[in-house]
């Protein structure tokens, strides 16, 4: 027979024919339509089950896209088991076991088919359907958007996920697809999964984000290859591996990540090429366990958000980094325990705000023809057993070029230390090394800083331009073999063996004793200190304005009191009396306790009370250590931070578990108390959190409650403080609010539940963010909107109530 049409039609009378002509419904069309033929559907909605088990062309009215509906009350709306064409139809599906869109044999082509549903998944394919999908759109909130399961594959272009109530794409059961030019967002699950052994994917081209999983979840053996994805905004990882995970992304790029940007655990293998990662809260890579492996070449790790390294090496796993740069960090590598390895090669580590490199618990680096610039600390080898090499690398702009301590024993050859502020290399508490052919050149401290009697061995160094000296060793200090410096003094006594002598250029101007510690050039030369930016009168002008917390101002104000008072009495010549200034924040969360810890600490910087006033805000993960001894450095560093400022601990009480077993947050606790009380001059903490959880805290260690002067107490906000908080938003941003919307927000406020996860000021401002949401989403409708369409929010841009 000829390839005929096959018109389906809801209404009117129908002629029976074989193949050509008009049926009442689709399901009689499909069974008479033979291999080649083409239905075309009317408009309308139709509520069947259908099931394509030929290769017909099943398509919507040429220039009606979405006016062909197939809406069934339960099932599977649309089963196709042949190489059919599926063209420009509109599925919807109830039923929340079943998919949407299942694809089970043949090779079909599906284009611009829209699926909104809220089923088990949106389009599903199993088993040996290999499916071409072009141009698709999935709109599923109650399940996946695309689920590739059982050996399916198939290629997916230009498709969208719009909304996922779990994952965008999930693949599993050994299925391959490929997904090319494709987007994924608003999945409530990860954007991209794939798990399980022989299970992969291929995304060429794709975007993945505002994802509240992870953007990119590889587990359980599965493979995945990304080239040229972007991944970023979302709630958790921006790439997770775990399992005998592997991985590989090229030119991809990985931002606005929240947490860690790319995590890697349980023998998984990462290879990153030309890729970046930037703007993530926690490490760009964290990689953990023996048998991980990070490959990284040509790769920029840049700018991070929080406070934890760029790099994270633990628990035996090994990282590679060829070529790549890392700046704009807090720390940018940490390698930390035994059979722990990073090899870095031909690679930039700037703009470090702390420590470039970290060695530590008994880990391995090796760094070779490597650049450090702009850091505090070029690399740090902690403790026993943690060595490796340092070869032909320059360290530059930096306050200590490399410190050894608490018997690391690394190896460091011809590298050179360019103007450090206090000294190229240090070594102390039983640190030993070895240093072949290094330089350093135009230290304000020393040269080469040996401490402790430490048996460094030091072979044909230099050192020039040093203010304090080229070398000042302990006694019985290290072995020195034919090292030089332009001082006159050649190498100070106290040495084990006599060096040769030094190249005299200039004369040594000053003596420091042979047991000097670091000289810290800040205390020696102050800057000239810059004045505050704002007098305290006009900090607490901008905590007047906030809304609400009558009872916190008229707290704040009282101590900014009494310091003043106690600052004029000391001018004076009279005693003042002492004020604790430690607090502590009670209060559910968006009351504003960071806001005004803030403000705070610029009040006492105004009053010469701090130094500088900053706020380092910090919770139980940044103090707490995962190992024996960590959490006391980790407690001392945030301390360092804070130097000067604000120390803002928020959930302290998460510091005391009540089931605490081996938990180490004590030691975090005992530690904040002993340096409150030794820089207590230098730091002001406040601690923060829910009341009855503060309560308990303070009562965990005798010392804790002593250390803080006052309470106080963040109480939650009332439905008219929200609603100015919603004005102010309004205000800000340029909107305004419509007739009766002012009443009908302070409606919405009062019937809104105040449990647990009431956010207080942030629900605020996620409610006027919703409202802006839905506005847009009314005015975009508009041919040509007016001023007061583009500006009025009105009732019925309200959220509804959760």
């Amino acid at each position: 027979m000829a390839q005929g049409t096959v018109q389906v039609t809801h209404t009117g009378t129908s002629r029976w024919r074989r193949r050509t002509g008009e049926y009442p419904s689709l399901a009689a069309a499909l069974e008479a339509a033979g291999d080649g033929d083409v239905l075309t559907v009317a408009p309308g909605t139709y509520r069947e089950n259908l099931i394509v088990q030929r290769a017909v062309t099943l398509r919507g009215p040429e220039g009606s896209p979405g006016s062909v509906r197939i809406a069934p009350v339960d099932g599977v709306p649309l089963t196709v088991r042949a190489s059919a064409t599926v063209q420009d139809l509109h599925v919807e599906g109830q039923d929340s076991a079943a998919p949407a869109l299942l694809v089970e044999e043949g090779a079909p082509e599906l284009v611009d088919v829209r699926v909104v549903t809220r089923s088990a998944s949106g389009i599903e394919v199993r088993g040996g359907a290999r499916p071409t999908v072009r141009r698709c759109t999935v709109d599923n909130p109650g399940g996946i958007g695309i689920a590739v399961l059982d050996g399916g594959g198939g290629v997916f272009e230009e498709c969208e996920v719009v909304a996922a109530g779990q994952a965008g794409v999930a693949v599993r059961g050994g299925a391959h697809p490929r997904l090319e030019r494709c987007r994924v967002h608003h999945a409530s699950g990860a954007g991209l999964s794939a798990t399980g052994e022989h299970s992969g994917l291929e995304a060429v081209g794709c975007e993945i984000y505002e994802i509240k999983g992870s953007g990119v979840q590889i587990t359980g053996r599965a493979t995945a290859h990304l080239t040229n994805c972007d991944v970023h905004r979302t709630t958790s990882d921006g790439i997770t591996l775990d399992t005998d995970a592997v991985l590989t992304l090229a030119d991809c790029h990985i931002h606005d990540i929240p947490e860690n940007a790319v995590d890697l655990r349980s023998r998984s293998v990462l290879t990153l090429t030309r890729s970046t990662v930037r703007q993530f809260g926690r490490n760009g890579l964290s990689v953990w366990d023996p048998g991980t492996r990070v490959d990284a070449n040509q790769c920029e790790i840049h700018d991070s958000t929080g406070d934890y390294p760029a790099v994270w090496v633990s628990d035996g796993a090994t990282a590679v980094l060829d070529a790549c740069r890392v700046h704009d960090v807090p720390d940018a590598l940490f390698v930390l325990d035994r059979g722990s390895r990073v090899d870095v090669v031909d690679s930039d580590l700037s703009q470090v705000r702390n420590t470039a490199v970290s060695v530590s618990d008994g880990a391995t680096a090796q760094l070779d023809d490597c650049r450090i610039r702009e850091a505090a600390t070029g690399a740090w080898f902690r403790d026993h057993g943690s060595g490796g090499t340092l070869a032909n690398c320059t360290v530059d702009a930096i306050q200590t070029g490399v410190i050894v301590t608490k018997g690391a024993d690394p190896t460091i050859e011809r590298c050179t230390v360019t103007s450090p502020a206090e000294a190229g290399f240090y070594v102390s508490a039983g640190g030993r090394g070895t240093f072949q052919g290094c330089r350093v050149t135009g230290s304000e401290g020393y040269g080469f800083h040996v401490i402790d009697g430490c048996r460094t061995t030091l072979k044909k160094c230099r050192t020039e331009r040093c203010a304090r000296g080229g070398y000042e060793f302990s006694e019985d200090g290290p072995l020195v073999e034919e090292c030089t410096s332009d001082e006159s003094g050649g190498i100070r006594p106290g040495a084990s063996a006599a060096p040769q002598p030094a190249v005299q250029t200039q004369s040594a101007t000053q003596t420091v004793g042979l047991l000097s510690q670091v000289p810290d050039q800040r205390a020696e030369a102050p800057a000239e200190e810059e004045p505050p930016a704002r007098t305290s009168q006009a900090v607490l002008g901008e905590l007047d304005t906030l809304v609400g917390l009558e009872s916190v101002k008229r707290e704040v104000r009282a101590l900014t009191d009494m310091i003043e008072v106690g600052r004029r009495r000391q001018e004076a010549g009279l005693k003042a009396a002492s004020v604790r200034r430690h607090l502590v924040f009670t209060g559910s969360p968006g009351t504003g306790k960071t806001t005004v810890a803030r403000l705070y600490g610029e009040i006492l910087a105004s009053l010469g009370v701090l130094d500088k006033g900053h706020l380092v805000e910090v919770s139980r993960v940044d103090l707490v250590g995962e190992h024996i001894g960590s959490t006391a450095i980790r407690t001392q560093e945030a301390f360092q931070r804070a130097h000067g400022g604000v120390l803002f601990i928020d959930e302290a009480y998460a510091l005391s578990p009540e089931d605490s077993g081996r938990d180490f947050g004590r030691e975090a606790i005992d530690t904040l108390v002993k340096l409150m009380e030794d820089q207590r001059d230098a730091v002001v903490v406040i601690v923060a959190g829910y009341t009855a959880e503060m309560e308990r805290f303070l009562s965990v260690n005798p010392g804790v409650a002593s250390r803080f002067s006052r309470t106080i107490t963040f109480s939650d906000y009332v439905p008219e403080e929200l609603l100015r908080i919603v004005e102010q938003q309004t205000d800000e941003h340029e909107y305004r609010l419509g007739t009766g919307t002012s009443e009908a927000l302070l409606k919405y406020f009062t019937a809104l539940p105040k449990g647990p996860a009431f956010g207080n000021g942030r629900t605020a401002r996620q409610t006027f963010e919703s409202m802006v949401e839905q506005h847009a989403g009314r005015v975009a409708q508009l041919g040509e909107p007016s001023t007061d369409d583009l500006t009025l929010l009105y009732p019925e841009d309200l959220p509804e109530l959760p």
